[in-house]
């Protein structure tokens, strides 16, 4: 017998980024494993061919229930992000969930040591890619009867409610979606788009792989 959580999710489209590895591809299993007799997954990453793979390894646990759309996205590429919904086949263009997943961390450095190549790609990952993502789906959601519908789930942190040294920019870059995802919930508290924010606490992932530049002996000392 389907649950609950099953029903609601039958028919629905669900888009997440950052869907390659970590809590991005546990999201999207987790939600094909809820929901696997109707249901389209949108799973976008710069790696195509890890994508491909996690497609096949649905299909193989689940069945044909989840369709899976890989999409090749840089969610630090405005116009890559604007091009993403008219890129879409029609069947997958009525986004009902947006899982704002996509985001890293460049290195330990303190003020004012900071390289600036790390703080641009943290804030153009994190901040502007979740925000242009959210502007990018959004209209889809409006256009629906009474006043939109629609999910938005934004992946915090921890670290924006908590910063911590060696990690500033990182920091301020999930307390910016914080805030981002509080003023939107106003904005649209009149209608039937709900806007949610989870911020987790150490989860081991490639966050740290990318954080020490690819070390992984460093990377694998945070979580021992």
């Amino acid at each position: 017998m389907a649950t609950a959580m099953a029903k609601r999710l039958e028919g629905k489209t669900i888009a997440v980024t950052g869907a390659s590895s970590g809590i991005g591809k546990s999201t999207a299993m987790e939600f094909a494993r809820t929901s696997p007799k109707s249901l389209k997954l949108i799973l976008t990453a710069r790696r195509i061919d890890t994508l491909k793979e996690i497609a096949e390894e649905i299909k193989n646990e689940v069945g044909s229930g989840v369709q899976v759309l890989p999409v090749k996205l840089d969610v630090s590429n405005p116009s890559e992000v604007k091009g993403f919904v008219g890129s879409l086949p029609a069947e997958f263009r009525e986004i009902d969930v947006l899982v704002n997943n996509a985001g890293l961390v460049k290195g330990t450095a303190k003020a004012p040591d900071i390289a600036d190549e790390d703080i641009n790609v943290m804030f153009s990952t994190n901040v502007t890619g979740l925000i242009n993502m959210t502007q990018a789906i959004l209209p889809i959601y409006k256009k629906r009867e009474d006043g939109g519908r629609g999910d938005i789930i934004n992946i915090g942190s921890i670290a924006g409610r908590e910063p911590y040294p060696g990690g500033s920019i990182y920091c301020a870059t999930k307390a910016a979606i914080r805030s981002f995802t509080d003023s939107m919930r106003r904005e649209l508290i009149a209608t039937r788009i709900r806007v949610m924010e989870v911020d987790p606490g150490q989860v081991e992932t490639e966050f740290s792989v990318v954080r020490f530049y690819g070390d992984k002996a460093k990377a694998d000392a945070v979580y021992a």
